[in-house]
């Protein structure tokens, strides 16, 4: 099996400091934030004990692809990617709220609805939906973005009240969000793809607004395969799916939803392949391309030497 990151403990010049996230290490830098994608996985914000080889490589190349491809709609933080796991860009002050965008009754929507509830973020949800239906038009259902533990729902009345976002940034980001999951799914439309649910994030440099973190992967994302869709529907079908879904499924069928007491059932060999197999999948399938696996024999060697010669080269 491959060498996988589970996490870096670089010390850089001139570093100002370092965060640890689910997935990603990022070394902080007056101007600038370094950002590695390991290949740690996170369901239910918990993150699970075994690193999957190649999932950093396949969620940074993703990421920068959407990133690229949206940048005519809002510029974003990337300035340089000097290795498959890494992104260098500006660093944000971040919104503390995550733009969630629900195009489809699916995954945590669903699952509140099925619950009884019909206002989501303060959102009022239609009656007799059914689990994938799409909705009549997207909705933005907020959360908080918590720095440990779980992210929560939030409306956007709620938001404002407690002076989370100004009322003129929300404005902002609430175009950005709606124009950004068009672009999405239209590029999502043409690999065969349906975008179902998304998120983004956003910071501030200076005065202006920028897009921060990653876009349309399978760890921030929920696709299903265009071809089929009505049909199972109409059959009251599960629809077949591109995103880490699958990896929920097996951890609610092993009996981990994240809860006090529960604990991560064993991760094996097998499954860890399996899941790696599934990302590079997800990525040949996404973007069009096909998947070229880096050199993963001294993974942190390399990573190390690629952001020691961006920084050397800036200095």
């Amino acid at each position: 099996m491959s060498n996988a990151i589970k996490e870096t403990l670089f010390q850089f010049p001139n570093q100002v400091g370092f965060y640890k996230g689910k997935v990603r290490d990022v070394y902080i830098f007056d101007q600038e934030l370094v950002v590695v994608a390991s290949d740690r996985i996170s369901a239910f914000d918990v993150v699970l004990p075994r690193p999957i080889p190649y999932k950093g490589q396949v969620l940074n190349q993703i990421a920068a692809k959407f990133l690229k491809a949206t940048s005519d709609i809002v510029p974003n933080w990337v300035t340089t990617i000097p290795d498959p796991n890494v992104t260098i860009g500006r660093r944000c002050e971040p919104f503390k709220v995550e733009m969630v965008i629900r195009g489809y009754m699916a995954g945590h929507a669903a699952r509140e609805y099925a619950a009884g509830k019909r206002i989501l973020c303060g959102v009022e949800l239609p009656e007799n939906m059914r689990e994938n239906d799409r909705f009549p038009e997207p909705i933005i259902t907020p959360t908080t973005k918590a720095g440990e533990g779980h992210d929560e729902d939030i409306s956007k009345e709620e938001i404002l009240a407690q002076g989370i976002v100004s009322p003129a940034d929300y404005s902002v980001l609430e175009q950005y969000t709606r124009a950004l999951f068009q672009r999405g799914q239209e590029m999502a439309e043409e690999m065969g793809l349906i975008l179902v649910d998304t998120k983004y994030e956003f910071g501030k440099f200076g005065d202006q607004i920028l897009l921060i973190d990653e876009i349309h992967t399978p760890d921030s994302s929920r696709y299903f395969y265009a071809e089929g869709y009505e049909e199972n529907q109409q059959k009251g079908l599960p629809q077949k799916q591109l995103s880490k879904e699958f990896v929920r499924q097996w951890l609610i069928a092993n009996g981990f939803q994240g809860k006090d007491g529960q604990n991560v059932p064993e991760m094996t060999d097998n499954l860890v392949e399996s899941i790696s197999d599934r990302y590079i999948e997800l990525y040949e399938k996404i973007t069009g391309e096909k998947f070229l696996k880096a050199n993963t024999e001294e993974i942190e060697a390399r990573i190390e030497a690629a952001i020691s010669t961006y920084l050397s080269q800036k200095n």
